[in-house]
């Protein structure tokens, strides 16, 4: 089997990649867990060293990596680099607070003096996803790293150009031997990985059906594990709204990495008094934008199969009563911005993650009846509340099921706040002190003085 990187814009080639062999992967895993056993003594001074080079690097390479993103998954260049900015920031953040984040506390108790201290695992299998190729690894790798786990990536088969960028950048930032290594391997030999008695716990990103797989044989090997599966994020406006600015956001939202993110807002809550408002600003907004090929405001999608399963989703859901109000049209792997009203609970376009333009519009009659459909979902990733009324949305966001509520303003993940979800986005978190300590030995001492 060979992995292949192909340009989506033209369905080019760009290189093929060769499968490790069974016996290449038990070598690889071999040197994980030799390299663990020199890692997890590296001071903690010396790893915030590697990742402060790690950042610089990123920086001054960004046009360099951002140009294989593109090439790779299709992702516009000024995004791309944007993509790759952000992974020099979590790599810094860690740098800064890593060492703070683990360090150790002791009390008095009636047993006698307890230390608290946070320990390495071991070798954690990390499987991303090909949509922010670069920005998931980093912003996993730079905590477990620092916490003192030795890294297994196994990343999107699109985006091997990227695994390996990745790779090779650490070794020249002189990152020790077998401490972060790329498996190119198929499902079975994930399989194997995960068994394995090196593995100590496995981080996913991806979609509800794999992680599904994945955190089962984890469970059936004692293995912990992180799952941020997706999620189908809504957008609610409520009656005393910016609309403007509402409108505006929902467009870069919807519009970012071709709507290709698992926080892009997706179902669109409108309280009834402001839906008609909100829906021409919307339709005026997305008209204005340029229609010409080489001006598209938005990239291609990165397969043929996930433009066609946006495609049937939306076509699913006008046959079940949907209306379609703009757009609709596909052009191979280019999806035009497309918006649907009257979507509702029970069609694919509410019901399932549309990864992909799809603006989903459903009227909400009141306050209750927006966090009703909120929550009327599988899903429970993140939601954005817009309303001039701040109070209220701190209220709102009480009732909200999801690990992420934005006030006017995008979804967003930033490395000095937790990021997960709950229901069927998964569980665990990333980010902050929080995502540092998912793969940590939580490690009590009592002595007895």
């Amino acid at each position: 089997m060979k992995f292949q990187s192909i340009y989506p814009y033209t369905g080019q080639l760009l290189k093929e990649y060769p499968e490790v062999s069974a016996g290449e992967l038990q070598k690889r895993l071999a040197k994980s867990q030799e390299a663990f056993q020199y890692w997890k003594k590296t001071a903690l001074k010396d790893r915030t060293a590697l990742l402060k080079r790690i950042a610089r690097q990123l920086l001054v390479n960004k046009e360099v990596y951002a140009a294989l993103i593109h090439q790779e998954m299709g992702k516009l260049m000024e995004e791309a680099i944007a993509e790759v900015e952000k992974s020099a920031l979590v790599c810094r953040y860690y740098a800064e607070q890593g060492a703070d984040f683990l360090e150790e506390h002791s009390r008095v108790t009636v047993v006698g003096k307890g230390t608290v201290r946070y320990m390495p695992l071991g070798g954690i299998l990390t499987i991303m996803p090909w949509n922010f190729p670069f920005w998931q690894v980093f912003r996993f790798s730079a905590p477990a790293l620092m916490a003192g786990n030795v890294l297994l990536l196994k990343h999107a088969p699109n985006v091997m150009g990227c695994a390996m960028a990745i790779e090779q950048l650490m070794k020249d930032m002189e990152m020790p031997e077998g401490v972060f290594q790329v498996l190119p391997i198929n499902h079975e030999q994930v399989i194997h990985v995960i068994e394995s008695k090196i593995v100590q716990g496995v981080a996913l990103t991806g979609s509800e059906k794999t992680g599904s797989i994945v955190a089962s044989l984890a469970g059936q090997n004692i293995k912990k594990t992180v799952m941020e599966l997706g999620g189908s994020d809504a957008f609610i406006v409520l009656e005393n709204a910016d609309i403007e600015r509402a409108v505006q956001m929902a467009v870069k939202s919807r519009l970012n990495n071709a709507g290709q993110a698992c926080t892009s807002a997706k179902r669109f809550i409108l309280h009834q008094d402001i839906a008609q408002a909100f829906k021409d600003q919307l339709l005026l907004t997305l008209k204005n934008l340029p229609n010409k090929i080489e001006e598209r405001p938005i990239a291609c999608l990165a397969r043929e199969d996930l433009a066609i399963t946006l495609e049937k989703q939306m076509n699913q859901s006008i046959e079940e009563g949907a209306t379609l109000l703009y757009g609709g049209k596909r052009e191979g792997l280019y999806f035009e911005p497309t918006v649907l009203e009257g979507v509702l609970p029970g069609m694919p376009a509410f019901d399932e993650e549309t990864f992909g333009p799809l603006f989903c519009l459903t009227i909400a009659k009141d306050e209750a009846h927006a966090i009703a459909l909120t929550n009327d979902s599988r899903y429970g990733l993140a939601a954005s509340v817009w309303t001039k009324d701040i109070d209220r949305a701190e209220r709102i966001s009480e009732d909200l099921e999801v690990g992420t509520v934005s006030i006017n303003n995008l979804v967003k993940s930033t490395p000095e706040l937790p990021f997960g979800g709950t229901k069927k986005s998964g569980y665990g978190r990333e980010l902050a002190g929080y995502g540092l300590k998912e793969f940590v030995n939580v490690k009590t001492v009592f002595v007895n003085e």
